[in-house]
This record gives C-alpha cells, sequence and structure tokens, in this order.
C-alpha cells in the first residue's frame, strides 16, 4: 500500500512539468504569432502610400510643421526602432492616440468592439442552429434533391458577393418592403437613451427593461447578421455534410443499425456524435472568420463595429488605430483557437 502511494505521488509529480509545459508552449505560440502579425501590419502600415503626417497637418501645412509633427510620430527614427518602441507600449497597454478621434486608441477598441461581437455572435447562432442540421440532413439524404438543394444554397452562399447581397437585401426589405430597420443599430431617436453596460445593444436593453428598443435593435441586426449567417450557414453546413458522410460509412452505424435502433438516434446521437469533435473546429473558425471579416457588412449596413473603424483609420493613414484594432483582432481569433482545442480535448480525450 505505501509502494501504491509512492508511486502515485511520483506521478503526479511528473505530471506537473507537463501542464507547465503545455502553458508555457501556448504562450509563447501566441506571443510569437501576435507579434508577427504586428510586425507584418506594421511594415504594410509604413509602406503604404499614404502620408499620416499629412493626415494630421494637412497638405497647406509649412515645412517646419511638417518636420516638426514627423519628428513627433517617431517617423524620423529606423525602422526596427520604431517597431520596438509600439511592441514596448503595447505591452504596457498603451495603443497610443487615434489620429482620427483624437482619442486613446484602446477606448476607441472598447467602444466599436462590442457591436462586431454581437453582430458576428448572432450570425454565427443563426448559421450553427441551420447549418449543421442541413448538412446532416444532406449526408443522410445523399444524392437526392435536398442534397442537392443543401449544395446549391451552400455554392451560393460562397460565391455571391457580400455587397451584392447586402445591397439588394435593404432595398427590398427595407427600401420597398419597410420590413426592417434600415443602417445602423438603433433609430436616432434611440441612441444613447438606454446605459450602455456590455456595449451589446440587445443585451442592454434586456438589463434596463426597455422592450421597445430590444425589438428596434432586432429590426436593425436581422438583416446584417443573416446575411453574416448565410456565409457561416454555407461553410458549417458543407463541412458538416462531408464529416456525417465519413461517420455513415463506419462500421458502427452499420452495426447499430444490425441491432434495430432507431434511424434517429443512429443519425442523431451515434454519427453527429463523433462529429462534433471537428465540427467545434469549424465553428470556431467561422465564428473568429465572422469577427475579424465583416468589414464590408458593416459598411454597406453602416455598422459602427471594428471592421469599420480599423478600414477607416487605414483609409486615413491612421496607424495607431490600424495596429490597435489588429492586436484585438489577432487576439481574439488566437483565443478562439485555443477555446477550440480545448473543447477537441473535452469532447475527445484521446486527445488529452
Amino acid at each position: 500500500m505505501a509502494t501504491d502511494n509512492t508511486l502515485h505521488k511520483k506521478r503526479r509529480k511528473r505530471s506537473l512539468p507537463l501542464w507547465v509545459k503545455g502553458i508555457s508552449n501556448t504562450v509563447f505560440t501566441v506571443a510569437i504569432t501576435m507579434v508577427g502579425l504586428l510586425f507584418v501590419t506594421f511594415i504594410i502600415g509604413r509602406v503604404m502610400p499614404i502620408d499620416p503626417v499629412l493626415s494630421i497637418v494637412g497638405e497647406s501645412a509649412s515645412r517646419a510643421t511638417y518636420d516638426a509633427a514627423y519628428q513627433e510620430l517617431g517617423l524620423d527614427k529606423p525602422l526596427f526602432l520604431q517597431f520596438f518602441l509600439f511592441l514596448w507600449d503595447i505591452a504596457h497597454g498603451d495603443f497610443g492616440e487615434s489620429l482620427l478621434t483624437a482619442r486613446p486608441v484602446g477606448q476607441d477598441l472598447i467602444r466599436v468592439f462590442p457591436a462586431t461581437l454581437e453582430l458576428a455572435t448572432v450570425g454565427t447562432i443563426i448559421g450553427v442552429l441551420l447549418g449543421v442540421p442541413l448538412g446532416v440532413i444532406a449526408a443522410v439524404k445523399r444524392g437526392s434533391w435536398i442534397d442537392h438543394v443543401a449544395r446549391v444554397v451552400a455554392l451560393i452562399g460562397y460565391s455571391m458577393p457580400v455587397f451584392w447581397i447586402g445591397l439588394i437585401g435593404l432595398l427590398i426589405f427595407y427600401g420597398i418592403l419597410g420590413w426592417i430597420g434600415g443602417p445602423g443599430r438603433l433609430d436616432i431617436f434611440y441612441v444613447d437613451t438606454i446605459p450602455s453596460v456590455t456595449g451589446m445593444i440587445l443585451i442592454d436593453s434586456l438589463l434596463a427593461g426597455d422592450i421597445e428598443i430590444f425589438k428596434n435593435a432586432i429590426s436593425h441586426i436581422v438583416l446584417p447578421a443573416g446575411l453574416l449567417a448565410y456565409y457561416s450557414l454555407a461553410y458549417i453546413s458543407r463541412m458538416t455534410r462531408s464529416f456525417m458522410l465519413e461517420q455513415l460509412d463506419q462500421e458502427y452505424i452499420i452495426t447499430a443499425r444490425v441491432k434495430g435502433l432507431p434511424e434517429s438516434t443512429v443519425i442523431w446521437r451515434h454519427a453527429l456524435g463523433n462529429v462534433k469533435v471537428p465540427l467545434v473546429t469549424v465553428i470556431a473558425l467561422s465564428y473568429a472568420g465572422l469577427l475579424e471579416g465583416s468589414v464590408l457588412t458593416e459598411t454597406i449596413f453602416a455598422w459602427p463595429g471594428i471592421g469599420s473603424y480599423i478600414t477607416t483609420a487605414l483609409l486615413s493613414a491612421d496607424m495607431n488605430a490600424v495596429l490597435g484594432g489588429t492586436v484585438v483582432v489577432g487576439l481574439v481569433f488566437v483565443c478562439l483557437n485555443i477555446f477550440s482545442d480545448l473543447l477537441y480535448k473535452y469532447f475527445d480525450p484521446r486527445a488529452k
């Protein structure tokens, strides 16, 4: 008995360094990824044919004023030193000030990111609720008209330009039918009428108990979120169908049917149960893609999110804002990947 306890303690001691090693490897990978992302974005910002100094002083400024602003921005220093100083500021939570808003970039990001988070979350939820069943049914009915319709839906989702579908949707459902709210997150007379707790109007309106504003927010978000949901649905349904086709050909499915299990149990419990492991990664990547790739959607619907913020800053050579937004988007993408890995290990103990 004493020997067993000694062996158990030794195993626990040996397992601790493995946890430490895993955490340190994750932190190191995240750090290298973020530095690489920032470096590429920083270099692109410096080689762009837009002068950030002129964005501040204007084209009619004197040479002395231009030179003073040039030095104040640190553009007279070597490129590697500029990047090092930028990383030093980022490490201390200082993203600098935005040239456009004259406010700290961190405050701007806190203000705009919840709008993108709300839009992408609603789009992903709709995409998952519709995409997974569609992919499952398409796989079960392989070769039928349902399967063909599902594949066409996915193909259209990949092929149609975002801006075209968005403009057509606004024209039909807002301009002609008047079924939904227009661009923006709320009608103008509802703006700033409820306290901002999370920055997401759907949640804040419920917290404030204002159902009227909640309904108005729904009418504004339904079309842009539906547009993002369609692209998410196309990707998720296609991948779900592919995963399910692979599982339906496995021997354990044949065995389950031979044993007389109901078809619904075979499909939705056994086959889909084994599909959920890779499907978690697909959903996480889809969510991350909506968070970082909703620039056109936010532009079309005047949605004040991080995509619109970065685009406007990039066109105005506001590199502090661009790099700050890049940090947030990159960090979210990395965190979602780590979260999907943790879920992968949770659903599949073999991955541990």
